[in-house]
C-alpha cells in the first residue's frame, strides 16, 4: 500500500511540473481574443478570416473571405508547422499577403495554436 500512496504522490507532483495541455488551451484562447480576435472571428469574416477548424485546411479556402492573390496561389494547407511560420512572419512564408501582424513570442504562438487545433467544425462544416 506504501508503494501504491508513494506513486500516486510522485505521479502528482510530476503531473504539476508541467502545465496540462487544458491550461495551454486557456491560455491560447486568452492569447487569441487579446491579439487575433479583433480582426478573426471564429465564425465570421472580419478583417481576417475565420479560423474555426483552419488546422487542416487549405489556405485561402473559406468562401467568405478575399484573400490576397499571392494567398490564394501559395498553395499552402495550414498545419502546426505552417501556422507557425505564419504568425511569425506572414511576408516570408508568402510575399504580397494582406495579413500584417507579427507574433514576435513562439510560447504565445505555440498557444494560439494549440487554441486552435482542436476546435470542433461548426454545424454544417466540413
Amino acid at each position: 500500500m506504501n508503494q501504491l500512496r508513494f506513486a500516486a504522490v510522485i505521479g502528482i507532483c510530476a503531473a504539476s511540473l508541467w502545465p496540462a495541455d487544458s491550461d495551454l488551451t486557456n491560455r491560447g484562447r486568452e492569447i487569441y481574443e487579446k491579439r487575433c480576435g479583433g480582426c478573426h472571428g471564429l465564425d465570421n469574416a472580419k478583417v481576417g478570416p475565420p479560423l474555426r477548424s483552419v488546422v487542416g485546411r487549405r489556405a485561402a479556402a473559406d468562401p467568405s473571405f478575399p484573400y490576397s492573390d499571392g494567398l490564394k496561389k501559395a498553395g499552402l494547407v495550414w498545419d502546426e508547422a505552417t501556422l507557425d511560420r505564419w504568425l511569425t512572419d506572414p511576408e516570408a512564408l508568402v510575399a504580397d499577403n494582406d495579413m500584417g501582424f507579427r507574433l514576435s513570442r513562439a510560447d504565445e504562438r505555440s498557444a494560439i495554436i494549440a487554441y486552435l487545433k482542436p476546435l470542433p467544425a461548426k454545424q454544417g462544416q466540413r
